[in-house]
């Protein structure tokens, strides 16, 4: 059995929905072929979403408000749980023991961790971003501030409060 690799991520001005359908894919593939490859994902609160911040906010603002804080659906406010929703929702995890296993393998991170900075240690691997590297657009938010414009506290990310 191959050895399992952890595959690390810097989503720093990654558009979010190519970073997370990459990561999806990553590993709907790992989890089918049997291999227990992890993915993290740092620097979750600065991944960008494309569009005109008028209508980005509308967006969110209109998901967070479906929230019944007994019942959901449960949307979440903070950047890194934002990000694994998304990914989530490329997953079959309600459908297929392999959705629900890939996306255990998954862990998003607001900041990067010391132990992940500069080199990184045996057996992870920097991701390929080529799949999903593109210039930054004209219109778009960070996941931060749009954190920030639900009522998260910012101050957890070095953003205003």
């Amino acid at each position: 059995m191959p050895e399992a690799t952890t595959y690390v991520y810097d989503a720093d001005g990654a558009i979010l929905g190519r970073l997370a359908s990459a990561v999806a894919d990553l590993l709907q593939k790992a989890s089918r072929d049997g291999r227990e490859d992890k993915v993290v994902i740092v620097n979750a609160e600065k991944a960008i979403v494309t569009g005109s911040p008028v209508s980005i906010m509308a967006n969110y603002h209109a998901k967070y408000e479906l929230n019944h804080a007994r019942k959901g659906p449960y949307f979440p406010r903070m950047p890194d749980m934002i990000l694994k929703r998304t990914v989530r929702g490329m997953l079959p995890y309600q459908k297929k023991s392999s959705g629900r296993r890939a996306l255990r393998n998954l862990r998003v991170e607001i900041g990067c961790p010391s132990h992940l900075d500069g080199d990184l240690p045996d057996g992870h691997a920097a991701g390929d971003r080529s799949a999903f590297e593109r210039p930054l657009p004209d219109r778009y938010m960070s996941l931060g501030d749009i954190s920030a414009g639900l009522g998260a506290p910012a101050h957890r990310w070095g953003g205003e409060q």
